[in-house]
């Protein structure tokens, strides 16, 4: 019952937590253990959905986040996977715990650290205020881009298909002429 929780406050009462080692998976292990249960497929349609998911919640809020280009945050998402591997939005942490209960704990929150830093101060200097909006994207480290509003408005209103980097599937809606417009995610 307590197993597959990443929430050590919770996990830790369960029979089997391992202290030494904790319970959590990086994102990376959760997609191998399910492409190899479930399979490419429906891992690939699985990792589309969370990111949709947290797309959506983003641009839902949109109005209220901060975009000052001098400040960033960092958000903690709480997803459950239900058996037919349909994600669900539990709630998003505007501070996450940054506090690491194990060594591996600890490497995943250090990258992390590590890749924000890099993303907001690609040369490790202060950055140029005329600097780009977007980074390049060899800073990116182990983060996805997910969405460029950008470049969907751009070529979306232009009628071409987008499609979306690695899993080769088109995402959209129906545009008000009814017809189906894609956008942008990496």
């Amino acid at each position: 019952m307590f197993v597959h929780l990443t929430n050590v406050s919770i996990q830790k009462h369960g029979d089997e937590y391992n202290p030494t080692h904790g319970g959590k998976w990086t994102v990376e292990n959760l997609r191998r253990y399910l492409e190899g249960t479930r399979g490419h497929e429906k891992a690939g349609k699985l990792f589309d959905d969370i990111h949709w998911l947290i797309v959506h919640s983003l641009k839902s809020v949109q109005h209220v986040m901060n975009s000052d280009r001098h400040c960033f945050e960092c958000y903690g998402y709480d997803v459950i996977i239900d058996n037919n591997l349909k994600p669900w939005l539990i709630e998003v942490n505007a501070s996450p715990s940054m506090t690491a209960t194990t060594t591996s704990d600890r490497v995943m929150k250090y990258n992390l650290i590590n890749d924000i830093i890099n993303i907001v101060m690609p040369t490790g200097d202060v950055p140029d205020i005329r600097w780009n909006k977007i980074p390049p994207t060899d800073v990116y480290g182990n983060f996805e881009l997910l969405y460029d509003e950008e470049l969907a408005s751009h070529e979306t209103g232009e009628g071409r298909d987008v499609k979306s980097k690695g899993s080769g599937t088109n995402i959209g809606k129906p545009g008000r002429d009814g017809k189906q417009k894609t956008t942008t995610w990496r």
